[in-house]
């Protein structure tokens, strides 16, 4: 068996190095080859680890038994519609990935809380302005997915006593998180949420999930952070919100089109914090073993680990 690793992303040859490196030294070994100067003859490749691979790479491997994502999301693949049937995808669940995605997502909600900003203006004016704060109990934070990532930032937010609540397809039991569940447990959800963190998986029904309807539904003041993906909130829709005073701020991490065009209005808004895709990159040093095992998995002839429900997308 031989590994691919590809992306369409052109500034993956040291990440990849890296990968290279570690998987190659697992035990037993494992034939690493790196898309596209190493694609060789495509009858040798067998699995494929991906980030938003080429279009119609995969479709041309015809030995082709496993597809890794290299992250906890697969929308960057389910988006080609040639993927080759029968071929099981399959994501990458790291607790290092789940920490620093959750680390995000906390710091985030803290920073909105203590109303940073409002100290960066300040200083930025010579100002000494001393303002008292609510207390973490009565501020209202809603979780849009409580999967690894979702659940964990949930928990920690009310380690911090910050009221949580969670959504999601279906119900789902944390302690001392209120759960809603389904488009009839929707409304309410966004309704009594004043910071919303968005962890979703991008699938059909999730798409602009966030537009101006859910917007509306939040308290006057409220704001969002997306760490899934861009597809999920409508940029003029929050535009709107924010410009009307509706929202007070924005924190985006994901975003439809990456990296983020030059002339995008989310670039100057003044109420609209940007990171570039950055809240949690998978530690190849963390997250070899996992990819190895699927491998030998695969090798074997067994079901990969965190398979993929492809009606799902997740």
């Amino acid at each position: 068996m031989t590994l691919l690793l590809a992306s369409s992303w052109g500034d993956m040859d040291p990440y990849f190095g890296k990968w290279r490196e570690l998987l190659s030294g697992q035990p037993g070994g494992i034939e690493v080859r790196l898309y596209p100067d190493e694609l060789g003859d495509v009858r040798d490749i067998t699995a494929a680890l991906v980030w938003d691979p080429p279009p119609g790479l995969l479709a041309g491997l015809p030995r082709l038994r496993l597809i890794q994502s290299l992250g906890m999301g697969v929308d960057h693949i389910f988006k080609h519609d040639d993927l080759p049937a029968g071929v099981p995808v399959a994501r990458l669940v790291d607790p290092d990935l789940v920490a620093r995605m959750s680390e995000y997502c906390v710091h985030s909600v803290l920073h909105y809380h203590r109303d940073a900003d409002r100290y960066d203006r300040d200083q930025a004016a010579n100002r000494w302005n001393p303002v008292s704060h609510p207390a973490a109990s009565t501020r209202r934070v809603g979780v849009m997915g409580v999967g690894a990532i979702g659940a964990d930032t949930a928990r920690k937010l009310k380690l911090l006593d910050f009221d949580v609540a969670g959504w999601s397809r279906t119900p789902k039991d944390i302690p001392g998180v209120a759960g809603f569940h389904g488009a009839d447990g929707f409304d309410a959800f966004m309704q009594r949420s004043e910071i919303i963190v968005c962890l979703l998986p991008l699938t059909p029904e999730t798409e602009g999930i966030l537009d101006a309807r859910a917007l509306a539904l939040m308290p006057v003041g409220g704001g969002i952070i997306n760490a899934a993906r861009g597809g999920h909130v409508v940029d003029a829709d929050l535009i709107a919100a924010l410009d009307g005073r509706k929202l007070k701020f924005a924190k985006l991490d994901v975003f439809r089109e990456e990296p983020l065009p030059k002339d995008h209005p989310f670039w100057t808004h003044p109420k609209i914090r940007l990171t570039p895709h950055n809240a949690g990159i998978t530690n190849p040093v963390t997250a070899a073993a996992e990819v190895a095992e699927n491998y030998r998995r695969v090798e074997r002839g067994e079901p990969p680990n965190n398979i993929v429900d492809p009606a799902r997308g997740y």
